[in-house]
Order: C-alpha cells, then sequence, then structure tokens
C-alpha cells in the first residue's frame, strides 16, 4: 500500500485518474480545476508512461481530444471549470451519443460564489440534459477513489461519465490513501462503428439504446457506494446531502445524525431510495452545493403532502456557496458561539501586478479613447479584465470568452465607432480567431487589441496555443498584414502606442494591434529558473 498523501481534492482526483491507467489529460486551465492537469503534468508516472498532458486551446477541442483517445480504447480525462462545459456543450452532449469505447471522464469544476467566475452555474444539469451518469465526491479520498470507479463505468457502459467537483472540494486538502497504479490500456478499436457516425439513421438507433442504459444507471446509483441511506429514529426530518454537502451536515452532528440521511453522490437521482425516505419522513430537507438541481426534481417525483426544505424554499441561501454555519441554521440548530471581530480588515479589491503590460496598454487605451465622442472598448476574460476596476476603468463590458471581438463587431454594424476590443492572447486562440474572420469577412470597422503576454497569465502562467504565432494567425484569418501592428507596451513607448491606436481607429476596416511583453510573473519565474542553472 503506497504511503498516505496530503492533497487538494483536485490533486486527489489527478492521482486517482493517473493511478486508474490514464493514457491521456486534455483541458483548457480555468479556476478551480486547473490543479488537476498541473499535477499530472508533474507527476513522475506521466514522464514514465509518456501520457499526455499539454493544455489545448479551448475546452471543445480538450472534448474531442479526449474522445479520439477513447475511441483509440485508451483512458482519457477532460478539466474545465464550469464555464468551460458550455464550450465543450457541441462535443459534450454528442459524445453521449458516439459513448466511450476505452474511459472517458469529464471533470467540471463548479464556482459558487462565483470567487473567479461570471455565474454559479450547476454542471449536473449536463449530466441529466446529455443523459450522462455524474459523479460528485464529497471527499478528497472519495475524489481519489470515484475517478477510478468512473473510468470502470464509462468502460462497462460504453459511455462518457461526468465529474462535478466545487471550489471547497477542489482547493482543500485532507489525507488521501492511495492504491497502486493499474497499467494503461492498449489499443483497441471499437467492434462496430455505427454509432460513432452521427447519422440521423444512427442516432436514432443510438437514442433508444442510450435511454434503456439510462434506467440502468439509475439502477447503479441505487446500488452505488457512493450513495449511502443510514437511518435513524427521529423521523420528524429526512436530509437528503449531495457532495461536499454531506460534510457540512457531519459537521453539525459530530456524534451521529439523529435524523435519516441519504448521501448522494452519484447520478441520476435514486429515485427508490428518496421515495422510501419521502414515505418514512415528515419532511425532507436537500442540502445541496450549487443550484437546486436535487430539490427541484423532488418536486417532481414526491407527491404534494411532503414538505421539500432547501434552497427555493428559503432555509438554505438561494446563492454562494453553503457552509457549516449555513447549514446549521436549515438544521433548525442554535448557533455557535463566536467571538467578536477585533478590528476591521479594510478590502483590498485584485488589481493588475506592478509591471504588467496590461497597465501600459489600457494606459495608452484610455487616454486614446478619451479623444473621441463616444468610445467603446469591448473587453474579454482574463487578467486584463481587471482594467475595468481603478485607476483604469478602460472597459465597457466582459461577458464570455472572445465575446470582446464579436460583441465590438456587432456594436459597429449598429454603427458605434470607435468600436474596440481588448483580448488576451491565449483567450484569442481560444475563441476570438472565429469573431475575427467574421469581421474581416464584412469588413467591419474595429480595432482589435491582442494583449499579447506570452502565458496563460490569470490561470497561473499555462502555456498559451498561439505563442510566437499571433501576427500569422491574423494574416492567415486575412487581416491585411499593413495593419497588423506590434509594439511593446512600456511607460517610454506610450507615445507610439498612442499614434498606433489613432491610426488604426482612422483605417477603415480590421485591424490588430498586438501589444507584446511577457507576463511580469512568469517573467519572474523563468529569471529564477535561470538562475539556479
Amino acid at each position: 500500500m503506497a504511503k498516505r498523501e496530503l492533497l487538494l481534492g483536485d490533486e486527489a482526483l489527478a492521482l486517482g485518474a493517473l493511478h486508474a491507467g490514464l493514457s491521456g489529460v486534455y483541458a483548457y486551465p480555468g479556476t478551480p480545476s486547473t490543479e488537476i492537469t498541473e499535477y499530472i503534468q508533474g507527476h513522475p508516472l506521466t514522464a514514465q508512461r509518456g501520457i499526455h498532458c499539454t493544455w489545448s486551446a479551448n475546452e471543445k477541442t480538450a472534448m474531442e481530444e479526449a474522445l479520439g483517445m477513447s475511441f483509440a480504447g485508451k483512458r482519457a480525462l477532460v478539466c474545465m471549470k464550469h464555464v468551460g462545459m458550455n464550450v465543450a456543450a457541441d462535443a459534450f452532449v454528442n459524445s453521449a451519443m458516439t459513448g466511450a469505447n476505452g474511459g472517458l471522464v469529464v471533470v467540471a469544476a463548479d464556482d459558487p460564489s462565483m470567487h473567479s467566475s461570471q455565474n454559479e452555474q450547476d454542471s449536473r444539469f449536463y449530466g441529466k440534459f446529455a443523459l450522462v451518469p455524474t459523479f460528485e465526491p464529497s471527499t478528497q479520498q472519495e475524489a481519489y477513489e470515484m475517478v477510478q470507479a468512473a473510468f470502470d463505468f464509462s468502460e462497462k457502459y460504453r459511455i462518457p461519465v461526468l465529474m462535478r467537483l466545487t471550489t471547497r472540494m477542489a482547493h482543500s486538502r485532507a489525507m488521501v490513501e492511495p492504491r497502486e497504479a493499474r497499467p494503461e490500456n492498449s489499443l483497441a478499436y471499437p467492434a462496430r462503428t455505427r454509432q460513432w457516425v452521427l447519422m440521423p439513421g444512427n442516432s436514432r438507433v443510438r437514442y433508444e439504446a442510450l435511454l434503456a442504459d439510462y434506467a440502468r444507471f439509475e439502477e447503479e446509483a441505487a446500488a452505488s457506494p457512493f450513495n449511502r441511506y443510514a437511518d435513524a429514529e427521529d423521523k420528524s426530518l429526512g436530509i437528503i446531502a449531495c457532495g461536499i454537502a454531506y460534510n457540512y451536515l457531519a459537521e453539525n452532528y459530530p456524534d451521529g445524525c439523529p435524523h435519516p440521511v441519504l448521501k448522494i453522490s452519484q447520478y441520476p437521482l435514486p429515485q427508490e431510495l428518496v421515495r422510501r425516505m419521502a414515505s418514512e419522513c415528515k419532511a425532507l430537507l436537500i442540502i445541496e452545493e450549487g443550484q437546486p438541481v436535487v430539490e427541484e426534481a423532488l418536486r417532481g417525483i414526491l407527491p404534494a403532502p411532503v414538505e421539500i426544505r432547501g434552497r427555493m424554499s428559503g432555509e438554505l441561501p438561494r446563492t454562494g456557496e453553503l457552509t457549516p454555519d449555513s447549514v446549521r441554521t436549515a438544521l433548525g440548530l442554535a448557533p455557535h458561539a463566536t467571538l467578536a471581530a477585533s478590528g476591521i480588515v479594510v478590502p483590498r479589491p485584485p488589481a493588475l501586478c506592478q509591471g504588467c503590460g496590461h497597465r501600459d496598454m489600457y494606459t495608452a487605451l484610455t487616454e486614446v479613447a478619451g479623444e473621441y465622442e463616444n468610445a467603446k472598448v469591448f473587453s474579454d476574460i482574463g487578467c486584463y479584465t481587471l482594467g475595468w476596476l481603478s485607476p483604469f476603468h478602460a472597459i465597457d463590458t466582459c461577458v464570455d470568452m472572445g465575446a470582446s471581438i464579436t460583441m465590438a463587431k456587432g456594436a459597429a454594424d449598429a454603427g458605434q465607432h470607435p468600436a474596440l476590443a481588448v483580448i488576451g492572447d491565449s483567450t484569442f486562440t481560444h475563441s476570438g480567431m472565429t469573431g475575427l474572420l467574421d469581421a474581416v469577412n464584412e469588413g467591419t470597422n474595429i480595432t482589435v487589441v491582442i494583449s499579447d503576454n506570452l502565458t496563460t497569465g490569470m490561470t497561473g502562467g499555462q502555456d498559451s496555443a498561439g505563442t510566437g504565432r499571433l501576427e500569422q494567425i491574423c494574416a492567415g484569418l486575412g487581416v491585411d498584414p499593413a495593419h497588423i501592428r506590434v509594439v511593446v507596451p512600456l511607460p517610454r513607448t506610450r507615445e507610439e502606442m498612442k499614434a498606433m491606436l489613432r491610426e488604426e481607429i482612422a483605417y477603415d476596416g480590421v485591424s490588430v494591434i498586438i501589444p507584446r511583453r511577457e507576463c511580469i510573473q512568469t517573467a519572474k519565474r523563468h529569471n529564477a529558473t535561470k538562475q539556479k542553472q
């Protein structure tokens, strides 16, 4: 038996995948999922076995690449944050129709309370929507064991499996007891490829089979060791606790819960276990992190007289992360005694790093934009989104990955001038290129600023897919090379940047300005590495 390790939830899942015989991980960095891939990249087993672990251009390409590895019979892991599921949705939903060959596990790390995200969406909806079984660990040990069970499940039923983490599970640590690593699968292609060709005639046949399998997924969930029904004497209340919420319940009852508890960590929802609890208990309390997925489902499953409490009824907060204290209130327990705060901590909002090239870019951009009566700046997802805050107040919008260019185009189509888009190098290759192609095809009058810090800076400095090739990519998409301009963003080049911006705003067509300087944080790390050598 390998020795115990103190691991983040992300790391426990990653180690479990490695020990399950993983052959490849495909991911795009995004908090709180990033550490899964980084752990695999740094693990000795990865180099020993030659496991594939390069960052993908975006979540859709990651999903499709993993599906290709699965087709070849090997086990593949896909990792992303919850909003990445929106990008991967086309491939993910259709992967339920193709099925899997080698085990295929898709990890979605949700971010309730929006610590670093645009919304609080709950990835369990994707599992239900695609008719894909979903696993949701409640502990780090369970994350380690569950991903291995998910790979086995995937191969047993020839279906992708979704694993859902939340921020607190992903980024908290606990001791994990690992097992011995299993060997990788050999190449083994599907005996028949009909279901892998999603022509309508093939898909209709496959859909019937998927619906039949989904009933078996529910039977598996009811018998799963990850779903447990613990009976108790006080049946005035039955408690259904999902994923990490089970931990919060246990914290409030260290000596054991006096009420019946149904722990749910594998979906589809085990309806028979739920009906058993409803028949024995006067009321049900649903404790789940994220949106009221189970609570809403129960309101459609159970007869009207059964009282259902949870986020929808107000016993638990409708938004934000659960805490042991919010669960304690919902249980009707007295709050814990607390000490009064000894002082007030002055809030410190996030800001661009001192010395960051984005700062010099925004300084020039805001000065030039101020020269026009109604300039609008459409921004994107990345470190540079902090340009909305003081002292720059430089941007007007930020919606989703890639939306800066397409929104600038739409505004220009409506008559807006100047329409400027600010996007980072990693985000541009993630989902900005197609928007730029639209603008080129129509000759739209927009100015695109690709603020290139030579890395994926917001998530810790991972490789960026277009590093060193942005000019060629833009030219290949049809931007006139005379209007692809590169500048080093520094205080001493500010007047050069401002002149460049004015010239390209005056140009009637698509222009691209690339302020390029390495992220100050990755530069420090690179310099430190060189000094050690």
